[in-house]
């Protein structure tokens, strides 16, 4: 276990060093081009990216996981995947290519085609990207991840804030988000030593194919309804609406997928070793849970409370429609690592079947809200999550004894504490806000870093008076460290 906490560690370190540059480097970037993009450009991006996101599925998930979760993978394994996903790639952009003209007539935008057909290239980035991905995740090499896309989202940034100014428009977004993935899929090839030789098997391929199309549809199918929402408030709605709804589900979105993506590209490999052993899957699975949701609700609740001042100060008022999308996403992304972390689990003991029953029961369910509150406006719309979210919690731990030995009890006692100290803080700070801060005639930064400030003070007073084992561990571990320094 000393050697598994090692790595894992090590690996955590380097994948949330990576998020955290890329988010700090993302977030103020979308704030400039927030500020000198109307929303409209934004919106019309946000539809082409609906589409990319779902062809991308196509060559980022399966395989890639069934390489990681293969305890023999070998090179004739990822060099044959590689080649699959190659052709697929091109195939699918093909396909994108062919259909960006309908598209753009469907929904009335005539700059949606070529759009479309220069975003499609990341389908292309995409499949060499991944492969690359899971080998670095595979034999925990994090250290890889951190420079490609830290080159990735700063070469990127500078594009697409000069193009921006420079009076490009939509283009400027295009420019970025295409920058971005060929910079970090070209600074992984060239640091990571792995290379594809002319090595293709078709016995190879029929295992991973039967662990990864299960992983593929699961995950096709979520993108699909992740991306639904967006389809038809493009169609029904307008861009304007589109813009409101993805600026406010980003900011919150921005932090969770950042945790997520670390969370799950190291502790997938770790827990896939680890699945002939419930015991230390069970630990292992309880304290990641625990731990993650120890930083991830007072953050999500922390911007909830503070969503008003936070969106006018950083975007100026005319982005202020987009708080009430905002404070829905924080509701229910603050259960989001507990259900990745449980899914991650379930398919690394080789139960990728049981992930992609989840999905259709959870999807099925998701679709059917979806266009049951479509006449009733975006924002019943998006409140629909937070139903999807506890049914996902009921599905996901509905295995937990039988897979990992663990009750439901211990489940919930892995998560629910920190949630409860969380909303608690929220309603401290809204309380501080509304009766005294309201009144009191001060510059918007000084109101907003208030607010945090009670906010973090709050959760750890709750911390320490139910004596958080979280907090204790934490603030023991820098004791130590402080102490071996001196």
């Amino acid at each position: 276990m000393d050697s598994f906490n090692k790595h894992t560690i090590s690996g955590l370190f380097w994948k949330f060093s990576e998020r955290i540059g890329a988010q700090l480097v993302t977030f103020v970037v979308s704030i400039v081009l927030a500020r000198l993009l109307s929303p409209t450009e934004y919106g019309t991006i946000g539809l082409v990216m609906a589409f990319i996101a779902i062809a991308d599925i196509f060559v980022s998930r399966g395989f890639g996981n069934a390489l990681i979760q293969k305890k023999d993978a070998d090179h004739t394994d990822f060099s044959t995947v590689f080649y699959c996903n190659i052709l697929l790639s091109l195939l699918l952009y093909a396909i994108v290519y062919l259909v960006a003209p309908l598209v753009s007539r469907f929904y009335g935008q005539e700059i949606l085609c070529p759009v479309l057909r220069v975003l499609g290239l990341k389908i292309i980035l995409a499949a060499i990207n991944s492969i690359q991905g899971a080998y670095v995740s595979r034999k925990m090499l994090f250290k890889r991840f951190f420079w490609a896309t830290l080159g990735g989202t700063i070469t990127s940034a500078v594009v697409g804030i000069a193009l921006a100014y420079k009076g490009a428009g939509i283009w400027a977004l295009v420019a970025q988000y295409l920058v971005q993935s060929f910079i970090s899929t070209l600074v992984l090839w060239v640091t990571v030593k792995w290379r594809p030789t002319w090595e293709f098997s078709v016995s190879r391929l029929k295992p991973l194919f039967k662990f990864g199309w299960k992983l593929l549809s699961s995950s096709l199918i979520g993108e699909i309804i992740n991306q639904l929402r967006s389809l038809i408030i493009g169609k029904y709605y307008n861009s304007s609406s589109l813009a409101y709804y993805n600026k406010g589900i980003s900011f919150p979105n921005l932090l969770l997928t950042n945790v997520n993506s670390s969370i799950t590209a190291v502790m997938y490999p770790v827990m896939a070793k680890m699945q002939d052993d419930k015991q230390q899957l069970k630990q292992y699975i309880t304290t990641s849970i625990s731990y993650s949701t120890f930083l991830v609700a007072p953050a999500m609740m922390g911007m909830f409370a503070v969503a008003d001042t936070m969106i006018e100060f950083l975007l100026t008022s005319k982005w202020l429609p987009c708080v009430p999308y905002l404070q829905i996403a924080c509701v229910y992304l603050v259960f989001q690592p507990v259900t990745i972390i449980t899914m991650d689990a379930i398919v690394a003991v080789g139960r990728s079947d049981l992930d992609l029953k989840f999905t259709l029961i959870k999807r099925t369910f998701a679709v059917a809200l979806i266009f049951a509150a479509s006449p009733y406006g975006v924002l019943t719309m998006t409140a629909t999550d937070i139903l999807v979210t506890f049914v996902a919690l009921l599905l996901n731990s509905s295995r937990n004894k039988e897979l990992f030995d663990m009750t439901v009890r211990e489940y919930m006692k892995s998560f629910m504490p920190h949630v409860f100290r969380a909303a608690l803080m929220a309603g401290v700070v809204i309380l501080v806000n509304r009766r005294f801060l309201a009144h009191i005639a001060l510059p918007m930064l000084a109101e907003l870093v208030i607010q945090i400030l009670v906010g973090a003070v709050t959760y750890i007073l709750l911390c320490l008076i139910t004596r958080c084992p979280e907090l204790n561990a934490i603030l023991s571990k820098f004791i130590k460290t402080r102490g071996a320094d001196t």
